[in-house]
């Protein structure tokens, strides 16, 4: 579809488009849409003979006003969902490193700060994530949003007031040495929790870490958020060794721009998906996919972790 807008250089926008339409919407397959859609609506601009002389202009204020449009129905959905809500990971592995757009996606939009972003309401949640994710300037960001300047500084303020409520606030991309860290400590805990080692785990583990798992209520995961070193590290060490010896496999890939692994089944199929939150050395948050709605878009889903319905 880019192409047919009469250049490459909107296709080269895509990975910008998809960062900003999937930190609207935590759904790697609606992003996509939403983003086709803004191509779909400058084609068909090009094709009513409308001059569009800013393109990036124009896609990102579409991808904008899309996403913010489509939190306005998914806050329903959400209201109702069974268990904790997480977005669907951005997975990239050195065996499928993904679309650019996947690969490019911002640090910053790890799972704990999208899950944040779900207190913002739909038009707080893109002038925050414009200003502080992508550092653009409220002129951009009300151009974007179709509100006031002012009217935007003062979205703004109030939203990251809630968001530091939280805890957290967007952090930049990692240095490349803090990076490495990560990963490294990241490839550790795996082995150490395939290996059943709780004292390892304990070791890696903040004491107030929290473990968040996502099975939409069609597939097995714990029922609230679990906390605490302890009974995380009991978890991990008890129910990662037993699926392991069923034969399943775990790589390492990085997950939201984070270090995390991805689970497969005996069969190759993609089973659960895990991200680390690190900071200051030690793992403060897990979060753990298996809702098989959610990972789709990576392939056959196993099916080891489904709920059986009678």
């Amino acid at each position: 579809m880019p192409g047919a807008t009469g250049g490459t250089d909107a296709a080269g926008y895509r990975p910008l488009l998809f960062s900003i339409a999937y930190g609207m919407t935590g759904s790697v397959g609606d992003a996509e849409d939403i983003v086709q859609d803004a191509f779909l609506g400058l084609t068909r601009a090009h094709q009513a003979g409308t001059t569009i002389a800013a393109p990036k202009a124009y896609l990102t204020t579409a991808v904008t006003r899309l996403g913010i449009n489509y939190l306005g129905s998914a806050r329903v959905r959400r209201e109702t969902y069974v268990g904790d809500w997480l977005p669907e990971p951005v997975v990239v592995t050195a065996e499928k490193p993904g679309p650019a757009e996947h690969a490019e996606l911002a640090d910053s939009l790890s799972m704990a700060f999208l899950v944040l972003l779900e207190s913002l309401s739909p038009v707080e949640r893109a002038v925050f994530m414009l200003r502080e994710v992508f550092g653009y300037g409220y002129p951009d960001v009300a151009r974007m949003t179709g509100k006031t300047e002012v009217n935007c500084r003062q979205i703004f303020a109030r939203a990251r007031q809630r968001i530091a409520a939280g805890g957290r606030t967007a952090d930049s991309a990692p240095p490349r040495e803090r990076r490495a860290e990560g990963e490294e400590l990241a490839r550790r805990f795996f082995d150490a929790a395939a290996g059943g080692d709780l004292d390892a785990l304990l070791g890696m583990l903040a004491p107030d870490v929290v473990l968040h798992g996502d099975g939409g209520g069609k597939a097995r995961a714990i029922g609230q958020a679990l906390s605490g070193s302890l009974p995380v590290g009991r978890l991990l060490a008890t129910g990662l060794r037993r699926v392991l010896l069923l034969g399943a496999s775990l790589h390492p890939a990085r997950v939201n721009g984070g270090p995390g692994a991805v689970l497969y089944d005996a069969e190759g199929r993609v089973a659960s998906v895990v991200e680390l939150d690190i900071a200051d050395g030690v793992i403060q948050g897990i979060h753990s996919v298996v809702n098989p709605d959610k990972l789709g878009h990576l392939g056959p889903v196993s099916d080891i972790a489904l709920l059986r319905r009678e």
